[in-house]
């Protein structure tokens, strides 16, 4: 059997005994790899944050971890409860730790585990350091032989300083915003809530089946909000408060995604939707010349609002790793599978809380002036056209099948797409931190970026249209040739 891989998130899979699976040996020997690789950096006694969701086993695994680095000799801060995710790296970035670990696998089956690495500035790990850290693990011998010394928890001052910077990020003086929030069972639902209290947002109201942490996530089938049905009980909710905005974290609390009424009724957004959204909210209250990041298969709509209003965008391969990197005087980062980096000064990855506190602080704002975030849509759409976008999946049963199609798909790349002709970008072909497995297919009004899964054997596709739109009368006629035009872009995936 192969050992779990460690990558640049660290490690995420089964709870299953062997090398193969998320247990206590493999914490353990990862762990003294970890502290080894830190040391040969120099960085030996340093200061170290560990934290942990409450998934099974996520206490224990945390508890090992932290034994094993004060062993080591390294100066360890394991946070005194189940946390989300962000305040681990918010901790690791306010402490000026030379690494963190957070236990967590975030919104996987709960069957699942993982064990994520924060380096020195609060960032996950870039690539060689992934291999480097495997490396030396594999240099590790019996679990049963690694040194651990007791490590007793800190206090809940590390968790204040996060909600006092968090209740610092709204910019307009309105609060009146009814809130929806749902945990997913995870670990968000407390910290959540202090969090917008502390910036003032007082009329919250939560799924009550979904707030306190359960590892089994009984009320819904895959504890991610971007899965069909899982946001149901929320906009229930939402519908039955009476709210102004429905908001969503997923288990870990690292990912928002964000549901508003509308004509037809309650509705979540799109993570590109809120991406523009939060973008140009960010960037309304940024200096000159500020830069926003998204990825390669997020919609193109905000480089476009960016360079409208004299800002810089920039493009990045998918993940916080890259994007929390994009450069200089970067205020707001996002990717289209709902994360949002809104204070990357203090939480250098993405954080579902602190995008919670921003998109109420726009509602509530865009309220006081008779307005809504749909409204707001409606205004890109006749100032950028109209962008629509979409993920498709090909699952395959072997991961040779995946590479076979995406050489087939180099040597034969579509002549037409929507009627349209064709030029292609591979990201094979470029230099630097751009270089991947990816393809991009563009159209004047449309393009298609396909690239293999990294987690699970399926190739993505990110389908978007740009759609001409000269009034708001226009819209509806749009959005119906918007979708017209989706639907043949499917046929090209399969």
């Amino acid at each position: 059997m192969s050992p779990l891989q460690f990558g640049t998130a660290g490690l995420r899979g089964p709870m299953v005994d062997g090398p193969d699976g998320m247990n206590l040996d493999v914490v353990v020997r990862t762990t003294a790899g970890l502290a080894a690789w830190l040391r040969d950096r120099c960085l030996g006694g340093g200061v170290v944050v560990v934290g942990h969701d409450a998934r099974h086993n996520s206490a224990e695994f945390a508890t090992a971890t932290a034994e094993v680095l004060a062993a080591a000799g390294f100066a360890v801060k394991a946070l005194p409860k189940p946390l989300p995710t962000p305040v681990t790296a918010f901790a690791v970035r306010a402490l000026d730790a030379v690494a963190g670990v957070q236990i967590t696998a975030s919104h996987n089956p709960a069957s699942d585990n993982g064990y994520k690495v924060y380096v020195s500035g609060g960032a996950q790990l870039l690539a060689p350091a992934d291999t480097e850290i495997e490396a030396a693990i594999a240099q590790v011998g019996e679990a049963a032989g690694v040194d651990r010394t007791d490590v007793a928890p800190v206090d809940d001052a590390l968790l204040r300083r996060y909600l006092a910077r968090a209740a610092t990020l709204p910019r307009s003086p309105e609060r009146t915003v009814r809130i929806a929030l749902t945990a997913m069972h995870g670990v968000g639902g407390e910290t959540a809530v202090a969090a917008l209290q502390a910036a003032g947002f007082t009329d919250i109201h939560t799924v009550a089946a979904q707030f306190d942490p359960d590892p089994d996530f009984p009320t819904v089938a895959f504890p991610n909000p971007e899965e069909p049905g899982a946001a149901d009980l929320l906009l229930e909710l939402a519908e039955e408060v009476g709210a102004d905005v429905a908001i969503a974290l997923d288990p870990d609390a690292d990912r928002c995604a964000v549901g508003v009424p509308g004509p037809a009724g309650w509705r979540m957004l799109t993570g590109d939707e809120t991406g523009a959204l939060l973008g140009d909210y960010v960037l309304a209250g940024a200096k000159a010349d500020a830069l926003v990041a998204s990825t390669v298969v997020s919609s193109r709509l905000l480089a476009k609002i960016a360079a409208a209003r004299g800002a810089r965008h920039a493009e990045t391969l998918t993940g916080f790793k890259w994007l929390v990197r994009a450069g200089s005087g970067l205020v707001y980062a996002y990717e289209e599978a709902i994360g949002h980096c809104v204070d990357p000064n203090a939480v250098r990855d993405k954080d579902g809380i602190t995008a919670a506190i921003v998109i109420a602080d726009l509602v509530a704002a865009l309220a006081a002036q008779g307005r809504s975030v749909l409204d707001v849509l409606d205004d890109y759409a006749l100032e950028f056209g109209l962008h629509t976008g979409v993920g498709v999946s090909q699952r395959f049963a072997a991961v040779a099948d995946i590479a076979a199609t995406m050489a087939r798909l180099r040597a034969e790349p579509p002549k037409t797409l929507a009627g349209e002709s064709v030029s292609t970008i591979d990201l094979l072909e470029r230099r630097g931190q751009l270089r991947s497995d990816t393809l991009i297919y563009e159209t004047a009004t449309a393009r298609v970026v396909v690239r293999p899964s990294g987690t699970e054997p399926k190739l993505k596709f990110y389908l978007e249209v740009v759609e001409p739109v000269a009034t708001r009368d226009d819209l509806p006629r749009a959005r119906a040739r918007a979708q017209s035009r989706l639907a043949e872009l499917r046929a090209f995936t399969g």
